[in-house]
């Protein structure tokens, strides 16, 4: 990654990491605007965060290209970046139903083009639950499977501790910036992942910092959706009728992504969001690690 820009944003028919990543940042400063206003701006529209934004502000300074490259320069070496429409794009994202511009990672990407299922289920997650994640964990180590979860408390930090622990790979995706931490209790085991496994984010830097704390939540059903894309299907272990969690069950349909539902969840009386999936195309209810084996063996 380039360490400066020398002659601005557009000085050039070469696609620079750098260019790109202060672009994107760019397009995300802006008042108003999303994931999905990024979104279609770029992939979308066929173009490069660079392109985008000269399409939209032509030669014009859009008003915040100095304090991103300020602010990214700070944060340049900590972390890598990959560019949709560019050889650097991971294959396992090139039909994702959301195809976010850029992805933010630190530590090994090939592990997206490795087999791997995403874990996923409750911040206060029951005993009973964490055993669940931890067992189905564990045998999809042993057989080589790479675990994904978001790092949250609870189901997400029992698969990822239970992967590691059993000598699989585990990737993170969070829904903070690539440099942020949370729940913070969970600091050293992203360092971990992110040194030895893969850490993802698609959350700009720039904005995070400067947007209100309340508007932040919106990164993690984002985030959801991005880990649905990553992964070759995804288990809930369990959840509540109000968790975030269903925002990644939502997209493993939208997305085309096997989804498994834990038997114990999917009859759970407590619960009735099962009852909205159970028996539609590309949703089953989960009995043994081997369905979930078999069902991406066949992607």
């Amino acid at each position: 990654m380039a360490a400066s820009l020398e002659n601005g944003i557009f000085a050039n028919d070469t696609i620079s990491p750098y260019e790109e990543l202060l672009a994107y940042e760019c397009l995300y400063s802006q008042q108003g605007s999303s994931l999905q206003k990024v979104i279609q701006s770029t992939v979308l529209s066929g173009r490069l965060p660079h392109e985008a934004l000269e399409a939209q502000f032509g030669w014009v300074d859009p008003g915040c290209s100095d304090d991103v490259r300020d602010y990214i320069d700070k944060k340049l070496g900590s972390f890598s970046v990959a560019i949709n429409r560019t050889p650097t794009w991971p294959d396992k994202l090139k039909d994702s139903a959301r195809p976010t511009p850029l992805i933010y990672f630190r530590g090994d990407i090939g592990l997206l083009d490795a087999p791997n299922v995403a874990i996923v289920g409750a911040r206060k997650a029951s005993s009973q639950g964490i055993a669940r994640a931890s067992s189905l964990a564990r045998s999809l180590a042993d057989n080589d499977v790479v675990v994904t979860t978001g790092l949250a408390a609870g189901i997400d930090t029992a698969a990822a501790r239970s992967a590691i622990e059993n000598g699989g790979k585990t990737i993170g995706v969070i829904g903070t910036p690539i440099d942020e931490y949370y729940p913070k209790q969970n600091r050293a085991l992203q360092d971990l992942i992110s040194k030895e496994h893969l850490l993802v984010s698609q959350v700009p830097l720039y904005r995070y910092a400067k947007q209100p704390f309340k508007t932040k939540r919106y990164y993690f059903p984002e985030r959801n959706e991005l880990m649905a894309a990553i992964s070759d299907a995804t288990v809930i272990v369990e959840a509540s009728d109000t968790s975030g969690t269903l925002s990644q069950a939502r997209a493993c349909l939208h997305q085309g992504r096997p989804l498994f539902i834990m038997r114990s969840c999917a009859e759970n009386p407590a619960v009735s969001w099962p009852a909205d999936y159970v028996g539609k195309d590309g949703v089953e209810v989960l009995d043994s690690p081997e369905q979930v084996l078999e069902a991406i063996r066949h992607r």
